[in-house]
């Protein structure tokens, strides 16, 4: 199977996120209750996290991530260890298709840094266990905390200054990452599927902005963090529509901002969920204007365990390389299978049946 880019993505790659063995769950509602220390906790997370290593390399898979054992939430984890920046208390929880997360957000109460970030050590750990594969690491967008988190006062009375001081984090969490050995970072964004649905075009006019405004910002902030990342660093992004429990938050197809993501967004490929009709046709790709992009199709689904039929999948490969080169395409499952601590609705057996599909339909196509 060839690769498309040294560090990633891969003909036949993953979002990043694996379901939580039981050992783990558990091990951190002890520690929660004070029956065991963060020490005893970690060193039990070290212990999965090595073997799902294991797994993911048995499973054929050319680059390996931690799974996000080490955190609770996808991107709250992340963004509450920047300077100036809080987990809280909400009033209620994040409104999935039918079910709700729990109460919890995150707050600028002071000026957004990146300093000494646990995570570093978390990338340190999986970089020691990658060998001859390569070590993903995923990270939220800095978008997540410009749009999705609440702005206290005190700290930022000028967006612009806010836009600045976290592009200016993200660069310094890059170069981080980078001097910890990391060549493969990815960053997740929900914050798109705004633009994808009239239920996000009001979220957007509730927080004051016009969608053309909100689009070229998002881009800008994506862009402008990774502006001057190193040659030899290969940069995703993931974009989704919300995944808890094998349920969304958003609907509708990239159309409404498929110019901007597809033709202006300066990434090394996209993450990009094909799963389901929520998600809409190829179309939107083309205005992909770059022969180095990478177009990481999410046409297996980790919403539940059944497999999808390989001549399918083949066949909707097929139909996308009718708008992108079919050697800019890839194959990955449309998102993680825990983007949260509780994970999806299907069995850690299933989880791995579906990566193993990736692989192999991967392999028969390129």
């Amino acid at each position: 199977m060839t690769k498309t880019l040294l560090n990633g993505p891969f003909k036949a790659d993953h979002v990043g996120s694996f379901l939580r063995p039981e050992r783990i769950k558990r091990a951190r509602l002890q520690k929660q209750n004070g029956e065991i220390t963060a020490d005893q906790l970690r060193s039990i997370e070290d212990e999965e996290i090595i073997s799902l290593v294991k797994k993911q390399k048995e499973a054929g898979l050319s680059a390996v991530t931690d799974g996000e054992f080490r955190r609770a939430w996808w991107h709250f984890d992340f963004l509450s260890g920047l300077d100036g920046v809080e987990l809280y208390e909400t009033d209620t929880g994040i409104q999935f298709n039918g079910v709700e997360t729990k109460s919890h957000g995150v707050k600028v109460t002071g000026k957004v840094k990146f300093g000494n970030h646990p995570m570093l050590e978390d990338y340190k750990f999986l970089h020691s266990l990658a060998g001859d594969h390569i070590a993903k690491f995923t990270l939220p967008s800095p978008n997540m905390l410009f749009f999705r988190g609440k702005i206290e006062k005190e700290a930022y009375t000028e967006n612009d200054e806010l836009f600045s001081d976290l592009v200016t984090a993200y660069q310094d969490a890059i170069k981080a990452f980078y001097d910890a050995g990391c060549r493969y970072l990815q960053l997740d964004d929900t914050s798109w599927s705004v633009f994808f649905s009239e239920k996000g075009q009001k979220q957007i006019k509730d927080k004051g902005y016009n969608s053309e405004e909100l689009a070229e910002l998002f881009a800008r902030c994506i862009n402008e963090s990774i502006e001057g990342k190193p040659e030899d660093m290969a940069i995703t992004m993931h974009i989704c529509r919300g995944n808890f429990k094998s349920s969304y938050t958003a609907s509708g197809g990239y159309e409404s901002v498929s110019e901007i993501i597809f033709g202006q967004l300066k990434v090394d490929g996209l993450f990009l969920e094909f799963d389901d009709e929520c998600s809409g046709g190829f179309e939107p790709m083309r205005y992909v204007n770059r022969s180095d992009l990478q177009i990481v199709l999410g046409l297996i689904t980790s919403k539940h365990g059944e497999l999808e039929d390989s001549q399918k999948i083949k066949q909707r490969i097929l139909e996308a390389a009718q708008y992108v080169n079919l050697n800019q395409l890839c194959l990955s499952p449309q998102c993680g299978f825990a983007s949260t601590e509780e994970g999806n609705l299907l069995t850690e057996e299933q989880q791995w049946n579906k990566i193993r599909h990736v692989v192999s339909i991967a392999g028969e196509i390129w």
